[in-house]
């Protein structure tokens, strides 16, 4: 065997770390790796690798939002569809050009309360939420009624939605006013 067929036919080559050159170098043969034999985990992301005890329900943990901390000290996580809520919330109180990376997430909700009341400006912004959260949650939600008061310093946003993924009918209030 030539030294060129001798290299075609090593798969891996595992150098120990040590601060000496060369230290250790360990070769395994192509027709040993191909069987996967030993600790090499090809799929260690399933759930029979991982030591989480929901590992069945998905990797994504739904973070509390406001952001705190719970009595294990651990950051909050919640159900699904208290996360949802969060979302939609996170995204009616946050105004356009607020967000570093995304200056166009944002209802601009708030700037209604120290704007001038007129039906026209409250459908304008209807039409504007409606649009927001089509395009920001639409793959989580989809919004069935949509109603937005706004009465003095109080701001009032009525929502219907289905949350798509289990088809379910939620109903949401969102009030924020300026007094407290």
């Amino acid at each position: 065997m030539s030294l060129r067929d001798r290299h075609k036919s090593y798969a891996l080559c595992y150098c120990t770390m040590d601060k000496r050159r060369n230290a250790g170098k360990i070769r395994r043969a192509a027709a040993f790796v191909a069987g996967q034999p030993g600790r090499l985990y090809t799929q260690r992301h399933r759930p029979e690798y991982r030591n989480d005890p929901d590992s069945g329900k998905g990797d994504i943990m739904q973070i509390d939002y406001p952001f705190h901390f719970d009595k294990r000290g651990r950051t909050a996580s919640t159900d699904e569809a208290d996360h949802i809520h969060d979302m939609i919330e996170q995204f009616l109180l946050t105004n356009p050009g607020e967000r570093v990376n995304r200056p166009d997430f944002g209802s601009g909700l708030l700037q209604l309360m120290f704007a001038p009341n007129s039906p026209e400006l409250a459908a304008a912004l209807q039409l504007t939420i409606q649009a927001g959260l089509q395009r920001w949650l639409g793959d989580v939600i989809e919004v069935q009624a949509l109603e937005l008061t706004s009465e003095e310093a109080t701001v009032r946003v009525n929502l219907q939605y289905m949350v798509k993924r289990t088809g379910e009918i939620q109903t949401a209030t969102f009030q924020r006013s300026t007094t407290p």
